[in-house]
């Protein structure tokens, strides 16, 4: 099977639960896990900008990792998410990341310090040179502050262990753009839940979701109908989460999501500092959602 087609379909961007003490709840997040797997997700990427790893220390993300591999249990393929602004420190993370039962890496395009395009792709470039499994590439402009442009993300395709994307532009003119000139094997996934439909029907592969977490069976049933061509089927389920797609990132992500999975009876409904819990006006608006849904 190629790269393409293994994670092809919904992959599932996984939350970290804490508990009443801002501890890992690693109880509650195999909950997440068996729920997004028995819905029918593809794969599971852990360590993502949902799984507010910018709050995790190293020991916790390695846990996390770990436990992640032994709660999947080889079910489905596991995303390791390692990304930042610190090339070199990234390119030693790689190299000390328990990755081997990993099956890609995806790593976030460099924020903050807003480099040029070249110094995007040199960043790619050292990294696929340095790790031991294929990346894909993140690019998410409303996080980074930088978008990563069609001609640079087509620039990296060619370079080996660059096998895909994650692309969370917004942008359709970029995205067809993107289509139209990558090679024909490498695998393109949508970053927007509310654009997933449109995206896949413009050439997308699938979706590395926020809203999985919490409607897996659904959501990855509308996923694969696009993939089949049945838009009419898919827009029948789509339509019903128009709503919820705007509640899970009124404020923040993943404080939505955590949200819903809370209400839902997964997790509770902790997030570390900077992020703060949904307003209790929000909380209710999701509240009456999941009874509508």
């Amino acid at each position: 099977m190629s790269f393409r087609q293994q994670l092809k379909g919904t992959g599932v961007a996984l939350v970290t639960p804490f508990t009443e003490t801002f501890a890992v709840d690693y109880d509650a997040l195999g909950r997440v896990i068996d729920h997004v797997i028995a819905g029918g997700v593809e794969y599971v990427v852990t360590l993502g900008t949902t799984g507010e790893t910018p709050t995790l220390n190293k020991d916790e993300k390695i846990k996390i990792i770990e436990y992640t591999y032994d709660k999947v249990n080889g079910r489905v393929p596991v995303v390791v998410g390692i990304g930042g602004n610190n090339t070199a420190e990234l390119i030693n993370e790689l190299q000390s990341t328990p990755l081997d039962k990993a099956t890609a890496v995806l790593s976030a395009a460099p924020y903050y310090s807003k480099p040029s395009q070249e110094g995007i792709f040199q960043h790619y470039k050292a990294l696929a040179e340095a790790s031991p499994k294929p990346i894909l590439l993140y690019n998410i402009p409303g996080r980074t502050g930088r978008n990563m442009t069609a001609e640079t993300i087509v620039r990296l395709s060619h370079i080996p262990n660059i096998v895909g994307i994650k692309e969370a532009s917004g942008d359709m003119t970029q995205l067809a753009q993107i289509i139209r000139d990558l090679p024909e094997d490498f695998l393109v996934v949508s970053g927007d839940d509310g654009l997933t439909l449109p995206q896949i029907a413009a050439g997308m592969d699938g979706v590395i979701s926020v809203i999985a977490n919490a409607y897996p069976k659904r959501f990855s049933e509308m996923v694969r109908l696009c993939l089949k061509e049945d838009f009419k089927g898919a827009r029948a389920i789509n339509n019903k989460y128009i709503k919820i797609y705007d509640l899970l990132f009124a404020e923040n992500n993943p404080a939505g999501v955590k949200a819903f999975l809370t209400q839902q009876g997964l997790i509770n409904n902790f997030l570390r500092l900077p992020v703060t819990p949904v307003s209790d006006e929000l909380y209710k608006k999701i509240a009456e959602a999941i009874k509508n849904a």
